[in-house]
């Protein structure tokens, strides 16, 4: 039979509103009575129920995580950091997939209000209003991470976009190319898809390229097929293109599977830059060059914010753009070089 309060009581010689207290971190007891109740529980091995003392302090030490698409790779490592934060400051994390579907978002949202988590991670998509509304009704905190709000004050953890593909860009300038095509993501994206190909373009324009339409190549994704499948449409409309800045690592590796399928070489004949620098990046031939977002530590950032906000450390968030870097690799040529 499991031990119960009770009986850590009677072993420590304490009443049982003495080990609540404690085991709750509430004032009223010396640190002899703390150190004999701590003892008792190692003893006897008691597990304090948590349903029990989350009707005591109002809290079920759980936060709730939505992603746009938790089987993508990106999800993954923010995950990661995610969680490591979480299970360090003793939360546990409930994830949900929206799928991108604003219907699923909000029966998420409604979901994680019933199960009353303590605070939420909104990752990767736009705040639309009724996800605030519902935010509001909960009265607990929210931290977004890969993503902001212009209308809604929320405090984010995300890279900035633009100046990343600006760096990813002029990288390729800087190389020797000046015909250099980009496969996006979508003109109805203001999160990562339209800050990605502005600052491309931007890059051009700084450096005497104009920028015509025929260059580029926009997706409602950031998945591999959508590379695949942009890489033939991209060198159709602009057959001159010597490198490609992919505005995903998975539309990256796409492009250079396409690439090899019609016996293009890169990077002797395509010079391709990625976006993310997920583990895979590496791992695929030739390893790709791309701008790194520091994933994990993003993760990790939003949810140390989250939980000193439930915890009280914190009255407010200050919003954070971590830094990136460029990771060269062997999938851009220095024509400059040759």
């Amino acid at each position: 039979m499991n031990p119960t309060i009770k009986d850590v009581a009677k072993k420590a010689n304490v009443s049982t509103a003495t080990v609540s207290r404690i085991l709750n971190g509430l004032p009223g007891y010396s640190e002899e009575t703390k150190k004999k109740v701590t003892e008792a529980i190692a003893e006897l091995g008691y597990q304090p129920n948590a349903v029990a003392r989350g009707l005591i302090n109002k809290r079920t030490q759980t936060i709730g995580v939505l992603f746009p698409d938790v089987s993508g790779m990106l999800s993954s490592e923010v995950l990661e950091g995610v969680e490591r934060a979480a299970h360090d400051a003793g939360f546990s994390v409930i994830v949900c997939n929206t799928a991108s579907s604003g219907s699923r978002t909000i029966k998420y949202l409604r979901l994680l209000q019933e199960k009353r988590v303590d605070g939420i991670i909104f990752a990767s998509e736009n705040i639309k209003d009724e996800y605030a509304a519902i935010f509001s009704e909960m009265k607990v905190p929210v931290v977004l991470v890969s993503t902001e709000s212009q209308k809604h004050t929320l405090p984010f953890v995300r890279v900035n976009d633009f100046e990343g593909a600006f760096s990813a860009a002029e990288f390729l300038i800087k190389n020797g190319h000046c015909k250099i095509g980009m496969i996006g993501g979508s003109f109805d994206d203001p999160i990562a898809g339209v800050p990605r190909m502005n600052g491309f373009k931007e890059a051009l324009s700084k450096n005497g390229i104009e920028f015509e339409p025929n260059m580029l190549v926009a997706n409602e994704g950031y998945r591999f097929n959508d590379g695949k499948n942009s890489l033939p449409k991209l060198l159709q409309q602009f057959p001159e293109m010597t490198a490609v800045f992919a505005a995903s690592d998975e539309l990256a590796i796409g492009a250079m599977s396409a690439a090899h399928e019609m016996n293009i070489k890169v990077p002797e004949q395509l010079s391709i830059i990625g976006y993310d620098n997920l583990k895979i990046s590496e791992m695929c031939y030739p390893p790709l060059t791309t701008i790194s977002q520091p994933l994990v530590q993003m993760g990790e950032k939003a949810g140390e914010m989250l939980t000193a906000l439930i915890d009280g450390k914190e009255k407010t968030a200050e919003s954070i753009y971590l830094p990136f870097e460029i990771v060269e690799r062997l999938s851009v040529i220095n024509r400059c070089k040759q």
